[in-house]
């Protein structure tokens, strides 16, 4: 019941004053996202693409070094299940997202999610790699011709991990780069450039780029056309399966086939 107490000054003070309550902004999805300190991007190319109505990205940083080595992907094992655990304390997710492509790999599919699933046993979990392979399912894609930013060291590791998922290879191409803050500056006409030079190979697929802090998302579709093959990044197969995984089934316009496709 709403009160009303008047002081010797005048000032009214109105409490208990009715209210009703709706579902929120995520009436539809929410989505949670483990965010790397050093990255750039992935949040910014999720608002590019999460404009719906009722479905709501929620973020959370996780400390990690901007060299990116296998030993600094590594450290940041023991941080995921707090960071996921911040994210909206107390209200369910639909669905939780690392995002680090390189250090899914590393440190497995399988413990990130359980890593996850130790906060928030509720949710399905993905990863930019998870994600990519579903990507390629969808697509009809096995021969992937890959993009990173990465040294030979992590490259290494990221091709034996794709091909022992039953996927070919068979064009790697990189900028060799080990900070994160100097890929994330990589512009979008040498993005573009690199993805059509890899994609234009004929024992190709499709192409596949590799980093969170890569911006990709908004020239798919310009690729694709050119190219006439299925194209993703990290980022944008991310996007893709955490709004398939949350229910989010319509297609959305502008950012290439893998949006008009169900998980």
């Amino acid at each position: 019941m709403q009160t009303q107490q008047k002081t010797d000054q005048g000032f009214i003070n109105l409490t208990h004053i009715p209210f009703t309550v709706d579902e929120g902004i995520a009436a539809r999805a929410r989505i949670g996202l483990v965010v790397l300190a050093t990255d750039h991007t992935v949040e910014y190319e999720f608002r590019q693409v999460v404009d719906i109505p009722g479905v709501a990205v929620y973020q959370s940083r996780i400390p990690n070094s901007p060299t990116i080595t296998p030993e600094n992907l590594r450290a940041m094992e023991p941080h995921i299940t707090d960071r996921t655990d911040i994210i909206l304390p107390g209200v369910p997710l639909d669905v939780v997202a690392y995002g680090c492509t390189s250090a899914s790999m590393i440190i497995g599919e399988d413990r990130v999610f359980e890593l996850m699933h130790a906060a928030r046993p509720e949710a399905k979990a993905t990863t930019p790699i998870t994600a990519a392979f579903a990507a390629f399912r969808a697509t009809g894609c096995q021969r992937i011709g890959i993009l990173t930013p990465y040294s030979d060291e992590v490259n290494q590791f990221i091709r034996n991990y794709i091909e022992s998922r039953g996927f070919e290879v068979p064009v790697f191409g990189s900028f060799n780069q080990d900070n994160d803050n100097t890929v994330a500056c990589i512009s979008a006409e040498s993005m573009r450039d690199a993805a059509l030079q890899i994609g234009r190979h004929d024992n190709v697929d499709g192409v596949f780029v590799s980093c969170t802090s890569l911006r990709l998302a908004h020239c798919v579709a310009d690729i694709e056309r050119v190219l006439n093959k299925p194209v993703t990044s990290s980022n944008h197969a991310l996007i893709w399966h955490s709004l398939r995984l949350a229910g989010i089934s319509e297609p959305i316009d502008g950012f290439g086939r893998l949006f008009h496709l169900p998980a």
